[in-house]
């Protein structure tokens, strides 16, 4: 009979992570975990601990900070696999997963579908022929080397790029390779990964063509599976059922969903959204339920199409996302950088940036040019981010596949702040207060068109007394609302009396607050 190893790459949510461990080795399978190595370390902790007496559960041998896109995804894959691999000899199969993936099967079924046939289940397509990439770069994924994070250093990523395309510094596809491409969620047999296993110790040169292409986890693997394996011995297709909406973003399961879900021709289930409290427990009850009988019906994918082009059509059969999930997330921590000064505030975003690698995004709500990801034309315009303030902030949420999320917001934007607060996220602020020099206040009455080069002394002298006191009043009212986690620097303390509050807003050591706060030249004009 299958026994399944579980290969999970996780970075939140520790308490979820030791309860799916524990319902997937309940049944006698196995599981080996990589816990992100940018997660909270007191994090990883309290799951080995939890699981430290059962046997059936082990750790990848070395924790990887994983970042989107990156090598090191396919890298903690690796490490989780070979952990996996020695640990559990016993193990037929080797599952991938997420954390945010759940059973919408019994352990049964799971293991008598994997019995039927003697293949992989993996996605693997022509990177070439296929239309498996909608968008975007392609060709250039794999010729040019990609060494920095596009959501993390945009600026870095396409400059990268365009210089080596100016250059010509265009590099060979492995000559007895063809690449191929898929969902990064696939089921292989024990041969089949001791064979990568293998591949990889001996071919060091496809190791480094991989290592600096772009998204390798839709690559990697789809590609050495198709290089080792029969191709009848190949299923191409993903066991985990998974949908996109229009805009690019996974679609997310609720409560409601059980009964679709139980209908799928799928083991797995992403992604579950975190306060789908009552579906968890119903597919974790169901996971242990020899008894239960499944009647497949496969509707997912058409009715979720149906659905939405009837709302294109302007025959919606019920409210839009935005309408529908208005909330940011309860498990949601989202920080806004709140400051005058719009220069000030991106060189403290950058350091933070730099120190905590968390996403940071500057005045979204302030810059039209704001550089932000596509997400379907929301983003488009200040008056769609602003009117769907909430809708936008849960996309990039998602798009960045992160909890934390760091923003800049004018001081003028109370609405905006008091709107973010109410909702069930946490949100915190940190108020930069500026010192404003006179040269300073001139220089803003002339970008916001109160004051031109004619403006005579006489009209600025009386000029600057309103402007400094809106600026004042402002700060006044954020300090009136008295917002839960509100925390201010100011220009006038010194480094070692801002750490502080940079401290409490980020959640961060004093010590990398310290460091952000004496940034060079953060108050300058």
């Amino acid at each position: 009979m299958a026994k399944i190893a579980y290969i999970l790459l996780c970075h939140k949510g520790p308490e979820a992570i030791i309860g799916q461990a524990e319902m997937l080795t309940a049944a006698g399978d196995y599981i080996a975990i990589h816990f992100d190595g940018r997660a909270k370390p007191e994090d990883f902790l309290q799951i080995k601990a939890a699981l430290a007496d059962n046997p059936n559960v082990t750790f990848a041998r070395k924790r990887i900070k994983c970042g989107w896109g990156e090598w090191s995804l396919v890298q903690a894959t690796l490490l989780a696999v070979e952990a996996a691999v020695q640990a559990f000899p016993r193990a037929t199969h080797f599952y991938m997963l997420s954390g945010d993936c759940a059973a919408i099967k019994s352990a049964r079924y799971a293991h008598d579908f994997l019995d039927a046939e003697d293949v992989d289940y993996i996605e693997s397509f022509d990177y070439f022929d296929s239309d498996w990439i909608k968008t975007g770069m392609k060709e250039e994924r794999l010729i040019y080397r990609h060494w920095f994070n596009e959501r993390k250093h945009k600026w870095l990523f396409d400059t990268s790029l365009a210089l080596q395309q100016r250059l010509g510094l265009k590099r060979a596809i492995p000559r007895d390779i063809q690449v191929q491409i898929g969902s990064q969620w696939w089921c292989l047999r024990r041969r089949t990964v001791e064979w990568i296993l293998e591949f990889t110790r001996k071919r060091p040169d496809v190791i480094r063509f991989f290592r600096t292409t772009w998204i390798p986890d839709e690559t990697f693997f789809q590609t050495l599976v198709r290089h080792l394996v029969p191709d009848t011995e190949i299923k191409s297709r993903t066991l985990t059922f998974l949908m996109f909406t229009d805009y690019g973003m996974p679609q997310t399961f609720y409560n409601d969903h059980y009964d679709l879900l139980l209908g799928q021709d799928f083991l797995f289930a992403r992604k579950i959204s975190s306060e789908a409290i009552d579906l968890k427990q119903r597919l974790a009850a169901l996971y242990s339920n020899d008894e239960v009988e499944f009647k497949i019906s496969n509707e997912g994918r058409s009715l979720f199409k149906f659905l939405t082009e009837r709302g294109r059509m302007g025959r919606r059969f019920g409210s839009r996302f935005w309408e529908t999930e208005s909330t940011l997330g309860r498990q949601r921590e989202l920080m806004i950088v709140i400051c005058k000064k719009w220069h000030v505030a991106k060189r403290m975003l950058e350091q933070m940036r730099q120190v905590t690698n968390v996403p940071a995004i500057e005045y979204l709500f302030n810059e039209e040019h704001t550089d932000l990801p596509d997400l379907g034309g929301i983003q488009s315009s200040l008056s769609k981010r602003t009117r769907h303030r909430r809708a936008l902030m849960r996309m990039l949420f998602d798009y960045y596949e992160t909890d934390q999320l760091i923003v800049c917001m004018d001081p003028s934007a109370l609405d905006l702040l008091q709107d973010f607060a109410s909702d069930r996220s946490t949100t915190r602020m940190l108020e930069v207060q500026c010192v404003f020099t006179d040269d300073y206040l001139v220089g803003h009455a002339m970008r916001v068109g109160l004051a031109g080069e004619q403006t005579s002394a006489e009209t600025l002298e009386r000029l600057l007394p309103t402007i400094r006191g809106d600026m004042t009043f402002e700060s006044d009212k954020i300090r009136d609302a008295e917002f839960e986690h509100h925390y201010v620097v100011n220009e006038a303390h010194d480094p070692e009396e801002n750490a502080g509050p940079i401290s409490k807003f980020l959640d961060i050591s004093h010590d990398k607050a310290r460091e952000i706060a004496r940034s060079d030249r953060l108050f300058a004009d």
